[in-house]
């Protein structure tokens, strides 16, 4: 029997970090939800459905998925993502799936709640890999590359944007931009892309006042303090509370009230007022050697596919954790992600466990040397 070759250290330590801290982040910040009254019932869902769907359950499919070849998913890839575009509609239907705050993006399993755009971030990343591994050098002609790339990303964004669930659609095409772009992509097709993103956008923005406002506040923190820039205002607050050490684990004041979801979208916030500058650079370096070092992986993959399947995955995490941050910070938009690995999720957390799990696979096959 073959040895099988151990999986990359380095990304699988990276990573076991972030989730291992993220938890205990997760933790601190979720106390927040006791300042309400008759939150406490909440408050223990939430921290069972974190544990025990997203980070036992995810680790469990990352062990599992890293000792299952690859290679199947190029063939499972369309299966896959035709599955994933099902649930995202069962979303729609009455009974079936769960609206909050006038989004349609969980599946009510009574027990816990399931949100299927999860699953078609990965779905869509080993769709795309399959389509553009196959066409290989003809991915320069715009019915073998161009063409199928913007069918694939139209599907999913009718999808994300009909629930609406605008940042996930831009972390999707985050990866799929990089994908196509490594896969062989030409100037003229970026040049493409670049106006259809900039129309759709604009189109956006339009048809969806809150997007609109996203982009003012974006451009001037400070023009609705109580209002559309109201998080922005709470989360520098909280970051600069911090100062350089911080105010110390659990000993944030923000998540008290003050500031908007302390345990989804602004948990960078609570974390940098508790851990300071100093916790804040820790936390975005660990997210960068993850980064750096999946991309190492995807460079050393045996062949095209499990290379563009390792850029996807990887830049799925980092997208979604730097726009996070970003927003916190002030220097992109607010896009309401949460920040991968640590904030509230377990469908998110499981689901990035799984897919980092397929990552560690193609880095068991990588090329020596």
């Amino acid at each position: 029997m073959a040895k099988v070759r151990p999986f990359d250290k380095i990304v699988f330590g990276s990573v076991a970090t972030l989730v291992i801290g993220g938890f205990f982040i997760f933790m601190s910040a979720s106390l927040g939800l006791l300042a309400g009254a008759g939150e406490g019932a909440q408050f223990s869902t939430i921290v069972r459905s974190q544990f025990i769907l997203g980070l036992l359950g995810g680790t469990l499919a990352l062990f599992v998925m890293s000792y299952i070849p690859y290679k199947v998913y190029r063939r499972a890839g369309p299966y896959l993502f035709g599955f994933a575009c099902l649930l995202c509609l069962l979303v729609f239907i009455p009974h079936v799936g769960l609206a909050l705050k006038g989004a349609h993006r969980w599946i009510d399993l009574r027990v816990t709640t399931f949100q299927p755009s999860e699953v078609l971030k990965v779905a869509y990343v080993l769709l795309l890999a399959g389509l553009l591994s196959a066409k290989k050098m003809r991915v320069r002609r715009l019915i073998d590359g161009l063409v199928p790339f913007v069918v694939v990303t139209g599907i999913g964004a009718a999808l994300l944007l009909a629930q609406p669930d605008t940042g996930t659609f831009l972390v999707l095409a985050a990866a799929g931009f990089a994908m196509f772009l490594v896969s062989g992509a030409t100037v003229r097709d970026m040049a493409i892309l670049a106006v259809i993103a900039a129309l759709g956008m604009g189109a956006l923005a339009l048809a969806r006042p809150y997007v609109l406002d996203r982009f003012v506040t974006f451009l001037d923190p400070g023009h609705d303090p109580l209002g559309s820039s109201y998080q922005v205002q709470q989360s520098m607050i909280a970051i600069g509370s911090g100062q350089t050490l911080g105010r110390g684990f659990g000993q944030s004041i923000q998540k008290f009230t003050y500031l908007p979801e302390p345990i989804g979208d602004s948990i960078f916030a609570v974390y940098a007022e508790e851990f300071g500058f100093v916790g804040a650079v820790a936390l975005v370096l660990a997210f960068l050697v993850f980064t750096l070092r999946g991309l190492w992986v995807a460079a050393r993959s045996p062949d095209m596919f499990g290379g563009l399947v390792a850029v996807g995955i990887v830049i799925l995490v980092m997208a979604q954790s730097f726009l996070n941050i970003g927003s916190m910070l002030g220097v992109f938009p607010l896009t309401g992600v949460p920040l991968i690995f640590i904030s509230h999720g377990g469908t998110a957390l499981f689901t990035a466990l799984a897919s980092i799990g397929i990552l560690l696979n193609i880095s068991r096959a990588r090329r020596i040397g």
